[in-house]
Formats: structure tokens, sequence, C-alpha cells
């Protein structure tokens, strides 16, 4: 944890300044070609998810963590959050 904590406050290591893109995946659906070629407004789509399930979070194709999904309070109020249940361990290169 001591690496991690070290590379993140490092202000003289470029790349932790880069912004990376993490995307939240909340479910997925495998609709027929008809059936999503007939969607329109207000038509649902069934995803492989309940509501009280984790989300996973990637980046790429890497699942990096999960969590549960929360609504700011205050001034952000009505913001998505994702609270971090688990941290996917990461396996590194050789």
């Amino acid at each position: 944890m001591t690496d991690k904590l070290s590379l993140a406050t490092d202000t003289t290591n470029p790349f932790t300044s880069v912004p990376i893109e993490v995307t939240v995946c909340v479910g997925k659906a495998r609709p027929l070609v008809r059936d999503l070629v007939a969607l329109g407004e207000n038509s649902v789509l069934t995803l492989d998810r309940r509501v009280d399930d984790l989300v996973e979070l990637f980046v790429s194709d890497k699942l990096i963590a999960r969590g549960v999904l929360e609504e700011a309070e205050g001034d952000a109020s009505g913001q998505l959050l994702v609270r971090l249940t688990e941290v996917v361990e990461m396996q590194q290169s050789s």
C-alpha cells in the first residue's frame, strides 16, 4: 500500500497527472437485432443485473474495482457516485 500511496502523491512524476477514463458497467443486454431496431422512446431494455448488484469499474478492458451506486448529497445532489467495495488485484506484466 505504501508504494501506491507514494505514487499517488509523487508530484514529480508526470504520469500521475495524466487523466484516464473509467467506465462503470451497470449491466449488459443481448437483444436480437430485430428487437434492437424496434427500440424507441420509452422502450425498456432488460439488463443481466439487479438494482442492488455491484457495478464494475473498467479501465480499457481491465476490471479494476467493484462498487455500489449512490447519489451525492448537498450541493452535488443528484450526482451519481460509485462507492468502491472491492479493488481488484492488478497482475504486473513481466
